[in-house]
Parts: structure tokens; C-alpha cells; sequence
């Protein structure tokens, strides 16, 4: 099932062309995934009292109509653990290119896997997965299946990785509870086969996994009205 409210979220991005993260993540919510807890904000001091309240160091990342790509544009910092590295680092990604909040959200340790879909111009929906994080392009260790997806697709795309001991646990690790790996990824599958017109491709990298909770840490949508020309940052 799809929340009613998940076609406003893409509506609302339709003129961008793609869906800037706060949204992305609103509409993995909606779908009954599990996103972190953060903030939307430009005080510090609201940043700040999130931080206080935080259990872990927080990440901070612009927002800004400008910048797809954060990483290549700096505009990602990890690992904020202090008032006056938030406050430092706040000051910094206010300075880029068109940003308009800043996110801090809630850092969460675990295994990086990457979670994706695209239109193919053949096949139509497919639902890509395998180890993330900036790793996922040298390894190019993926498994890809039409969407949707059941959940014996889910194990049989685990079983097909060549780090796949890496995802069910080896020498003492505990792996990914498969059962909420599979939740997040047959739920996630129907979303893309509801709006197989709308968008032309999503990334969920990376989706932070651990024994209990497999978290979308980052998430970009791509809609059908992206031109390519017209990518920015």
C-alpha cells in the first residue's frame, strides 16, 4: 500500500525535476520506513538543543535546490559531536550555494548497503541492491530484480552477493536482521511500481543496517521530468 500523501511530496519537486532529501526521506516515512531523527533548521540553537538530546553524534547537511550531489560539493559533514564543531560546521554549509536549511539528523552506526531502483527502458521497474556507502562503485558487488519484489527475492539478491557472509554475519559479527531488511526493501519496491511514471530512479545509500533497524541514511530521487543537462552541483 502508498500513503495518499506520497504523489503531493512528488508534486511539490515536480518543477526541480528531483526530490530534495528532507522530502525524499518524508516519503520513505510514509511508506513505513525507518529514516533518522532530525531537524530541519537555520538556528543554531535549535541544532544545538538536537544535538544535546541526540544519544550519538550528529550529521549536518545543506539544503539546497542547487546541490544534488552533496558529497562532491562538501556539503555533508559526519560525525558532529560538539556544540562548536555544529556551530562551526552550521556557519560553513550556510555559505554554499543556494542552501536554504540545514538538516542535522541523527548519526547511526551499522553495515552501509545500497538500496535502488530505475525505469529500465526493457524490463520497467527494477529494484537494485548491494554493499554501499562510497565503496559500491568500486566493488560493483549488485543484485538487481523486476520490481516488485517478494520476500524470497530479498534473500535470493542477499545469497547472489559475493560479500553476501558480510550481510549475514561473519567471525562473531551478528549480520542484518533479514527480516526488517526484507520489510524495508518489498515496501520499497511497491512504492517505485506506484509511481513507475513518476520516478525515474531513487538511491538509498547508504541504508544503515544493524541487528535491529535498517535506517535510510541519504535518499535521492530522480523524476521523470530531470533533464540531464539541466543536473546541478
Amino acid at each position: 500500500m502508498v500513503n495518499e500523501n506520497s504523489g503531493k511530496i512528488l508534486e511539490k519537486n515536480k518543477s526541480l525535476g528531483w526530490v530534495q532529501e528532507p522530502d525524499a526521506k518524508a516519503l520513505m516515512k510514509l511508506q513505513g520506513l525507518d529514516i533518522p531523527d532530525f531537524i530541519l533548521t537555520d538556528s543554531f540553537e535549535a541544532a544545538d538543543q538536537f544535538l544535546k538530546a541526540s544519544k550519538s553524534p550528529v550529521v549536518a547537511k545543506a539544503v539546497s535546490k542547487k546541490i544534488l550531489h552533496k558529497t562532491e560539493a562538501q556539503a555533508v559533514v559526519t560525525g558532529i559531536s560538539s556544540s562548536e564543531h555544529l556551530k562551526t560546521e552550521m556557519a560553513r554549509l550556510q555559505t554554499l550555494d543556494g542552501c536554504e536549511h540545514i538538516l542535522v539528523e541523527q548519526m547511526v552506526q551499522g553495515l552501509e548497503i545500497i538500496i535502488g531502483a530505475k525505469n529500465d527502458y526493457q524490463f520497467g521497474p527494477v529494484i537494485v541492491f548491494g554493499i554501499g556507502g562510497t565503496s559500491v562503485e568500486i566493488y560493483n558487488d549488485t543484485a538487481i530484480r523486476m520490481a516488485p519484489l517478494k520476500p524470497g527475492d530479498v534473500y535470493s539478491m542477499v545469497e547472489s552477493l559475493t560479500a553476501k557472509e558480510i550481510i549475514s554475519g561473519y567471525r562473531g559479527s551478528a549480520g542484518v536482521n533479514m527480516q526488517i531488511l526484507t520489510h524495508l526493501m518489498v515496501n520499497f519496491s511497491y512504492l517505485i511500481m506506484a509511481f513507475e511514471k513518476e520516478i525515474e530512479s531513487v538511491d538509498l545509500n547508504p541504508v544503515i543496517c544493524t541487528r535491529n533497524r535498517c535506517v535510510i541514511a541519504d535518499a535521492r530521487i530522480i523524476l521523470s521530468s530531470f533533464r540531464t543537462a539541466g543536473e546541478v552541483g
